[in-house]
């Protein structure tokens, strides 16, 4: 069994069942880079409060500066026995110091309550700049490609999944533009709300005075490579809240789970248009699969993953939510299942961002059968009432008109455009033929929108 940061009450050991239930190093590794530059930070402060004298800071600096380099190299080997991240840290200490009572300092003042919130937050801060800055800028970027190319194309818009009228495919397209820049906008937030705080302990905070705490934040962060000089440090403000809150993970994994639902309307769209039905749309090759059995298939498996890991991450919310929700102040061991759901869902999430920029790039639109499409008449149903409007017929009186004229032309099977300028005029009076005719034009219907800042 690997040593561990408590004991000395405990006649026992560990049952070995109890050791692997509770073990959270095979996930919480994630956190190792985190929590070393936190045990810098904490070395520091003890110096300066005179816990440590500068030998020993020093010592102990320098083999933190050395494991911190291994893990960004991924040269340190994570003891899959230590009961977590913080532990196995600590482990690794005493065996390149072989000077135990010095390692055992650093825990001076310290606890992995107090630890772990500070690691998982300068995490979620990475990662958030990691999703911000490339991620879902390359997504939007690709995207932006694909408009570029198709910007004058008009398809029919749908709703209830019905025709309803044409619109622009750089409109329909730059919605999912639109969503993940809220997205972005909602990430960064979150982002700049997110306080790194030190100093609370287990619960009740440390012997180390708040100006002690205040004096060492500033500019905390400068010697960090991966980390924002632009990060702020701070001195808990209530340590029974810095311990306990995980609001800041359900918001993240919150704001997740809506971006994997905004990805995962995008691929139901894609999907549809990849139909023999539809047409609209063809996939690369290199993004889809085939079928063991059915040599002519050509699935668009990633769609259907990414609509299908929306489930994922909304169950990842539903789980620290219900984690949470009946949990008495302050920490309880139960937080220990926050991580594997926020790990999962920023892993999933960047992915299919990835994978979707690719994607994107690679769609080719079957530009004559969407035209095809725009032939259907009731396309322009809306803008044949315009046309009554124009003419001074009241609104819902011209609704009520042309809904006659298209259960007609249903129910004939003549369109509307055939059918005789006397004809028209028993539906209205104002019904012109020629004029009609020309309504049957995508770009005059999309033109027509002027409430559209273009």
């Amino acid at each position: 069994m690997a040593k561990k940061l408590w004991g000395g009450r405990f006649d026992k050991e560990t049952d070995p069942l109890v050791e692997k239930f509770t073990r959270s190093i095979q996930f919480d590794s994630k956190l190792a880079l985190y929590d070393v530059i936190g045990s810098i930070i904490h070395v520091k402060i003890l110096a300066k409060t005179s816990n440590l004298t500068k030998v020993e800071a020093d010592t102990l600096i320098k083999a933190l500066n050395t494991i911190y380099k291994e893990i960004r190299e991924g040269k340190l080997a994570f003891d899959v026995n230590c009961e977590d991240i913080h532990t196995n840290i600590q482990n690794e200490l005493e065996k390149r110091l072989n000077d135990g009572n010095l390692v055992l300092k650093l825990h001076m003042a310290r606890s992995r309550n107090d630890q772990v919130v500070f690691a998982t937050k300068l995490y979620c801060k990475k990662m958030i700049e990691i999703l911000c800055k490339h991620d879902i800028e390359e997504f939007i970027s690709s995207l932006d490609s694909l408009l570029a190319q198709n910007k004058d194309v008009i398809m029919p818009g749908y709703t209830h999944m019905q025709h309803a009228q044409p619109v622009l495919l750089g409109d329909y397209l730059g919605t999912y533009k639109l969503m993940l820049l809220r997205d972005k906008e909602r990430f960064i937030y979150i982002a700049d709300n997110l306080k790194i705080t030190m100093g609370a302990g287990a619960l009740a905070g440390t012997p180390i005075s708040y100006k002690e705490y205040s004096e060492a934040a500033e500019n905390v962060f400068k010697e960090f490579e991966e980390l924002s000089q632009a990060w702020k440090l701070s001195p808990t403000e209530n340590s029974l809240d810095s311990v306990s809150d995980r609001d800041f993970i359900i918001e993240i994994v919150s704001a997740l789970s809506i971006v994997a639902m905004h990805l995962s309307r995008l691929s139901e769209d894609l999907i549809i248009w990849s139909t023999k039905e539809f047409d609209f749309i063809e996939i690369d090759e290199a993004f889809c699969t085939g079928s063991s059995l059915m040599p002519q298939k050509k699935n668009p498996d990633v769609l259907e993953l990414v609509r299908g890991y929306a489930g994922r991450l909304n169950g990842n919310l539903i789980s620290v939510l219900t984690m949470m929700k009946g949990l008495p102040l302050t920490y309880n061991r139960d937080m220990q299942l926050d991580k594997e759901p926020l790990f999962n869902s920023f892993e999933i999430v960047s992915l299919e961002l990835k994978v979707l920029a690719g994607l994107i790039k690679t769609l080719k639109f079957n530009k004559p059968k969407i035209e095809e499409c725009l032939k259907d008449e009731s396309l322009y149903a809306t803008d044949l009432v315009y046309y009554l409007v124009d003419k001074k017929v009241p609104f819902k009186q011209a609704h009520t008109i042309i809904g006659e004229l298209i259960k007609y032309s249903i129910s004939s099977g003549k369109k509307i455009k055939d059918m005789s300028g006397v004809k028209l005029k028993e539906f209205s009076e104002f019904l012109n033929k020629e004029d009609i005719i020309k309504l049957f034009d995508p770009k005059k219907s999309v033109e027509s929108k002027l409430s559209i800042k273009r």
